[in-house]
C-alpha cells in the first residue's frame, strides 16, 4: 500500500474555521470511506510556534506543528484566510510569517491551495503571477486591485492552474477538496466521500459563487430616486425573459431615452442593459437544466435566449461549457 497522501493546512489567529475544518474533514472522511489497504490522508494544522489559534469565531484550533517543522515532501498545502470587517468593508488579513514561509515552503510542495481569502497570501507571495485565481466574491476586487499580474475571476467556486488551485469562500474549500480527492482516487471514493457527507458531489469549480438575480446592486447614489425604478424594473425582467428585453424596449418601458436609461442601469448595477439581460436568461436556462427535463430547444425558448445556438454560445462565453454538460455535472 502506498503512503497516505501527506496534507499540511497552514492557519493563523482569525482564521474561518471551516476554512481548515472543512477540507480536513473531506479528507478524513474519504479515508475512513476508502478503510484498510488504500491509501488516505494525513492531515496537519501547522502555525507559526506551533500554538493554538483563536479562529474568527472564537473558537480555539490546536496545530500539531509549527511552519519550521513542515519537513519532507508535502502532497497537498493548503492556506487558509482570514478577513477584517470594518462596517461595509472587508479587508484579508496578510499574515506576513506565513507569507514568507509559503515562498520558502512552496517548492517542495506537489500541490499548493488556498482557501478564500488565502488567495491573498499566495498572490502576496508570488506564487499567482500570471495565473487565473479566485476567492470570495468579497475581497476578489482587491485581490484584483493589489496584483494586477493575477488573473482575478470573482465568479468560480474553484479555479486550477497546475498545481495552484485557489477556491471561493468557506464552504467552497470543502468543494475544493472532494476535487482533489477526485484527482488522487477517482470518482469512486469522492462519490462515496460526498454521500457520507450529505453534499453536493457534482458542485464542481466552473459553477458560479451566487446566482444572478442575488448579485448585490452597486451603490450609485441614487439620484432623483431612480434606483427604485431600475430595481422595479429588474424584477420585472425576471418574470418576462421570453419578451423583448432590448435596451430600447426597457428604456421605453421607463419613458427614458436609450442613453440616460443605459447610464442609469449601468450605475445602478455595475452592467449594462444587454449584458444583465443575457445574465438573468442564462441563469433561468442553468436553473432549467438542472431541474427539468426539458430538451435544449425548450430551454431556449423557456429562457428568452431564443435559440440553441444562443444558448450554446452564452453557456461557452459565461461558463466556459456546454449547456449538456452543464446538465451532466450539476442536474
Amino acid at each position: 500500500m502506498q503512503s497516505p497522501h501527506r496534507v499540511v493546512i497552514a492557519a493563523f489567529p482569525g482564521v474561518e474555521l471551516l476554512n481548515v475544518t472543512g477540507p480536513a474533514e473531506v479528507f478524513s472522511v474519504a479515508t475512513r470511506v476508502a478503510g484498510t489497504g488504500r491509501s488516505g490522508y494525513t492531515v496537519r494544522i501547522a502555525t507559526a510556534g506551533g500554538e493554538p489559534v483563536a479562529t474568527a469565531g472564537g473558537i480555539r484550533l490546536m496545530a500539531d506543528l509549527t511552519l519550521d517543522e513542515v519537513h519532507g515532501d508535502v502532497d497537498t498545502l493548503l492556506v487558509s484566510g482570514a478577513v477584517r470587517v470594518d462596517g461595509h468593508e472587508v479587508e484579508p488579513v496578510l499574515d506576513g510569517g506565513t507569507i514568507d514561509w509559503l515562498r520558502r515552503a512552496e517548492p517542495g510542495t506537489h500541490r499548493v491551495a488556498s482557501v478564500c481569502s488565502g488567495a491573498h497570501l499566495l498572490a502576496a507571495a508570488g506564487l499567482l503571477d500570471g495565473l487565473s485565481a479566485t476567492t470570495h466574491w468579497r475581497t476578489a476586487a482587491r485581490l484584483a486591485s493589489d496584483h494586477p499580474q493575477v488573473t482575478v475571476d470573482p465568479d468560480p467556486i474553484f479555479i486550477r492552474e497546475g498545481r495552484l488551485w485557489t477556491c471561493a469562500g468557506i464552504a467552497a474549500g470543502m468543494d475544493m477538496a472532494l476535487a482533489m480527492v477526485t484527482e488522487d482516487h477517482g470518482p469512486g471514493l469522492a462519490l462515496a466521500t460526498a454521500r457520507t457527507m450529505v453534499m453536493y458531489v457534482k458542485r464542481a469549480g466552473g459553477q458560479s459563487q451566487f446566482s444572478v438575480p442575488l448579485t448585490l446592486p452597486a451603490d450609485p447614489g441614487d439620484p432623483a430616486g431612480q434606483g427604485d425604478r431600475i430595481d422595479e424594473l429588474r424584477r420585472w425582467i425576471g418574470d418576462h425573459l421570453t419578451e423583448d428585453l432590448s435596451a430600447e424596449a426597457l428604456a421605453a418601458r421607463l419613458h427614458l431615452s436609450v442613453r440616460h436609461f443605459s447610464r442609469l442601469f449601468s450605475r445602478r448595477t455595475a452592467t449594462t442593459p444587454a449584458a444583465y439581460v443575457e445574465s438573468v436568461r442564462l441563469e433561468a436556462a442553468r436553473q432549467l437544466l438542472q431541474d427539468s427535463g426539458h430538451g435544449l430547444p425548450e430551454v431556449a425558448a423557456l429562457s428568452g435566449l431564443g435559440s440553441v445556438e444562443s444558448l450554446h454560445r452564452s453557456f461557452r462565453r459565461r461558463l466556459g461549457t456546454t449547456p449538456a454538460e452543464y446538465r451532466r455535472r450539476f442536474r
